[in-house]
């Protein structure tokens, strides 16, 4: 099975997540994990699983407005020009063969409506995508850290997922 993890990170966390779901992967699949402003125009015909995860900015994807508001707040601006959103939204329409899993990380706080991780999952939809139930890891603030125990839980996510996909 061959896997393409795209990832958007702003203060490194949901980078780390990303490997953590990646390195679970591995144990049953062919894995390539890259940074959003890296990622292909297309997602590469060979590619049985995009995995897809970002931080959740304003209750969904990050927009412009919001990863400049990361940077005020001291993140790297490399991933200023674009998010899992833009990268998404290019993409064509239609005749996705690949399965669709999106992830995000999120602060912390119980009942905040909304996920980066839900809103990418419903745009997969429309693009054509069979998708798969969204997962989000915690953050402890807006910067992070990621609470204790969720990078764990990330690498087991990926290798769970990676079972239950090459069953289906």
């Amino acid at each position: 099975m061959e896997v393409l993890v795209v990832y958007e990170t702003m203060f490194g966390n949901t980078g780390q997540i990303a490997q953590a779901i990646a390195a679970g992967l591995a144990a049953h699949a062919h894995v390539t994990v890259t940074d959003v402003v890296d990622a292909p125009a297309e997602v590469p015909p060979q590619t049985d699983v995009l995995v897809v995860g970002g931080p959740t900015h304003a209750f969904s994807m990050s927009r412009a407005s919001t990863r400049k508001d990361a940077v005020e707040r001291g993140a790297a601006d490399s991933d200023l020009g674009r998010g899992i959103r833009d990268w998404l939204e290019a993409l064509p329409q239609g005749g996705h063969p690949q399965s669709f899993v999106g992830f995000d990380t999120r602060v912390d706080i119980p009942f905040l409506p909304g996920a980066a991780s839900r809103s990418a999952t419903r745009l997969a939809r429309r693009l054509g995508f069979t998708v798969t139930e969204p997962e989000s890891f915690l953050v402890e603030g807006y910067e992070g850290p990621i609470v204790v125990g969720e990078v764990e839980r990330a690498r087991a996510w990926g290798e769970r997922l990676a079972l239950e996909l090459a069953d289906t």
